[in-house]
């Protein structure tokens, strides 16, 4: 039997685990790995924030096609393109390159630039074949933004164009609009870039930009007038056309200036309010800081005249009327117009010599001294108010005051507020009589039995030329051959005569030489035609009526 077998003693077997080894193919793998991590990374650290845009309408907008655009340079592109706020606008998510994320500030303003033709000019013409794109235009604000609201039109200038904004009060709108030309000394130096109406609804607020450097002409002093169209007036003072240009003239236009009575003053401050007048006349108007008022009654009619028209003081202006009405006596039940008017001394005072104007402008100060020197000059000199014609044309009138010496001595309350200076009819009804008579007299002609008689006057008128006519040709054929027949037995005498005066030879004149019978021959002849023409002059003497009725008789 075989020894037991000592396990503790036999061999033990070790286990060696087998050696990995990395295939070479896992290094594409890895190295597609890292490359894409260090893409992402990079992309991570580069890209800038996405931003969301609200649009009324994405015209030519297309996800991963339209760029965003600041100064033509891309900074962003359009990643998607959906309808947004149950289907009413359209919402644009967009990425902006990271070098631009410091322009997504709150008051940024994005559009859609596309090619676009208005009264003011065309723009986005680089559009028809590059496409659409997003415009883009950075704010003042600190605080970033992401969402935005998208602007309908382009704006009419940038924020970083230089020059200032002011802003525009006016009663309407008139022809002026957004992109309408802003003229100084009509150069165009600005323009129109917004408009909307005041809170109130009373007025509206425009918007102006006046490019640099024609910025600092804009004075605190600066009067805007409403240029636009065509300035047509037609009144007392005449007939009046101004326009400031053919682009104004389409598409209405503002212009500026400083009046010549106002004093230099410092450029305005941006943002400035100013009002904005009708025209140029009224912008430009001195204005008048003493005022008297002052009313007149005319017992004649008031068509023509109106709110407005000027009131002279010897054909100078003095004032204007400021309201006509009528003025009933229940009592007596008596109508007249009634006319008030304001005066303003310092217009009288500005075209009186040096030594008086100081003495007249301390009278026009005081109230009192006004009413006091209108008081004399309407009891003394005949001061008075007429109605006038400013302008057969358009039959406007106007309120002149004159002197009329003989007009009496008034009766004025010179105590009330507004004192009534009398009045003197006006030469205009005179004048209208006049003309009315004049055409009832050519009205009253008999043009019907003129025209009869005219026409038998002239039957009869070529009834004698008709005469005459005939008798002309009976002189032809009667009288004028027979004289016509002397005349020529004249002339053949006359140069027989003179063949033979002037012949050289002696034989034609010597005694009984040929030309000798000639020459008696030839007188006898003379003589014979000489008493023919006589008796033809006496015949004509005694017979005048032959020359038209010819000859009735032989001739003697």
């Amino acid at each position: 039997m075989p020894d037991p077998i000592d396990r503790n003693t036999l061999p033990r077997a070790t286990l060696t685990p087998p050696r990995r080894r990395i295939s070479a193919i896992w290094l594409i793998p890895l190295i597609a790995a890292v490359v894409a991590i260090g893409i992402a990374v990079n992309r991570i650290m580069h890209q800038g924030p996405t931003i969301t845009i609200v649009f009324s309408t994405a015209e030519g907008v297309e996800a991963g096609k339209t760029f965003i655009k600041y100064k033509d340079v891309q900074i962003g592109q359009v990643t998607a393109v959906e309808l947004y706020q149950e289907y009413s606008k359209v919402m644009v998510t967009a990425r902006i390159d990271k070098h631009a994320e410091g322009l997504m500030v709150e008051d940024a303003n994005f559009w859609v630039v596309a090619p676009r033709v208005t009264l003011s000019g065309v723009s986005g013409l680089g559009t028809l074949l590059a496409g659409n794109y997003i415009g883009f235009e950075q704010g003042h604000s600190q605080r970033a933004g992401r969402r935005f609201v998208g602007l309908e039109v382009p704006p009419a200038v940038t924020i970083d164009q230089p020059g200032r904004q002011f802003q525009l009060k006016a009663d309407d709108m008139g022809s002026v609009g957004v992109g309408s030309p802003l003229y100084f000394r009509r150069l165009q130096v600005g323009q129109v870039i917004a408009y909307a109406l005041a809170d109130d609804g009373q007025s509206v607020r425009i918007q102006v930009f006046v490019n640099a450097p024609y910025d600092r002409f804009v004075g605190t002093d600066t009067r805007f007038w409403n240029a636009g169209g065509v300035d047509l007036s037609l009144g007392a003072d005449g007939f009046d056309l101004r326009t400031q240009s053919l682009v104004a003239l389409l598409i209405g236009g503002i212009a500026f200036e400083s009046p010549s009575f106002a004093a230099t003053s410092e450029p305005a401050p941006a943002d400035s309010t100013f009002p904005l007048y009708a025209d140029r006349t009224t912008a430009l108007k001195q204005p008048d800081t003493i005022a008297r008022h002052y009313v007149f009654y005319f017992s004649e009619s008031l068509r023509g005249l109106s709110a407005g028209a000027p009131l002279t003081l010897l054909g100078l202006p003095a004032g204007e009327v400021t309201q006509v009405g009528v003025d009933l006596d229940p009592v007596k039940l008596a109508v007249r117009g009634r006319v008030e008017v304001v005066a303003y001394p310092e217009r009288i005072v500005a075209r009186l010599q040096t030594q008086q104007s100081a003495t007249v402008q301390a009278i026009a100060q005081s109230e009192q001294a006004t009413h006091a020197l209108f008081k004399r000059l309407v009891e003394e000199r005949g001061l008075r108010a007429q109605l006038r014609s400013g302008s057969l044309l358009t039959g406007q009138l106007f309120v002149a005051l004159d002197f009329f010496p003989e007009a009496g001595k008034p009766d004025v309350d010179w105590t009330q507020a507004t004192p009534a200076i009398p009045t003197v009819p006006s030469t205009v009804p005179d004048l209208e009589a006049k003309v009315t008579a004049i055409l009832a007299k050519i009205d009253a002609l008999p043009f019907k039995a003129i025209g009869a008689d005219l026409k038998k006057v002239i039957e009869s008128l070529d009834k004698t030329l008709k005469d005459v006519n005939k008798a002309v040709n009976r002189i032809d054929t009667g009288l004028t051959p027979e004289l016509v027949s002397t005349v020529a037995d004249l002339r053949r005498a006359l140069d027989s005569a003179d063949r033979l005066i002037n012949s050289t030879d002696a034989t034609l004149l010597g005694e009984d030489a040929p030309g000798q019978l000639q020459l008696r021959n030839a007188l006898e002849e003379i003589a014979g035609a000489a008493r023919a023409v006589r008796g033809l002059s006496d015949y004509l003497e005694r017979q005048p009526a032959s020359l038209i009725r010819g000859k009735t008789e032989k001739s003697p």
